[in-house]
């Protein structure tokens, strides 16, 4: 069973539908004891980092979600759910990240038109779980205002003023910039692949 982690805010419905449409069996979670119960883990994110945190934090899904990583089950971060990972975020610098990931998520540059919307290519830089049956060049669909910059744990860029991690992969963490369950047949094949880990 995956998990789809509400902590009130995010493109819940869309993420379902897309589980759905690829017969992931899924359910949406807002208790830390019911998050112990699954086997996969999504963090879908729309919406400010700080907000997201600190929901996280009270809910207690915060601690019980470093927990289910640390003991190896699968993780996808999809958009502010992949920011998350990192250690925290120029939205909000007091607001602490997850910190699984070294470094801090930034805004796009002055002068860039943001959010960063719509479609982009992608650019593998190692062989990436989520991108296998994808494709030379995917394009995928993106909505953000802030990056995370490329580290030792991005398998794919993409370029919007600045070079920036789209996917990221290490061990059983993994994260997404932009919104697979809006990316069409290879945001769906991205999917079926993290389902099938």
């Amino acid at each position: 069973m995956i998990a789809v982690i509400d902590y009130g805010g995010g493109n819940l419905r869309s993420v379902e539908n897309a589980l759905r449409e690829i017969g992931a069996a899924h359910q949406r979670v807002r208790a830390a004891a019911d998050l112990r119960r699954t086997d996969k883990i999504v963090l879908p994110g729309v919406g400010h980092f700080g907000r997201m945190m600190r929901a996280l934090e009270a809910s207690g899904l915060r601690r019980a979600l470093l927990e289910r990583i640390a003991a190896g089950a699968p993780f996808l971060g999809i958009c502010l759910g992949m920011q998350a990972l990192f250690e925290g975020s120029e939205e909000e610098p007091a607001a602490p990240g997850l910190g699984l990931l070294a470094g801090r998520v930034r805004r796009f540059p002055a002068g860039a038109r943001v959010p960063h919307m719509g479609w982009n290519r992608i650019a593998a830089l190692s062989r990436a779980r989520l991108l296998e049956s994808t494709g030379e060049g995917a394009y995928v669909y993106f909505a953000h205002s802030y990056y995370a910059p490329v580290g030792p744990a991005t398998a794919a860029t993409a370029v919007y003023q600045v070079e920036f991690t789209a996917l990221l992969e290490d061990a059983n963490v993994f994260g997404v910039q932009f919104h697979p369950e809006k990316s069409g047949d290879v945001g769906l094949r991205i999917l079926r692949n993290f389902v099938e880990l």
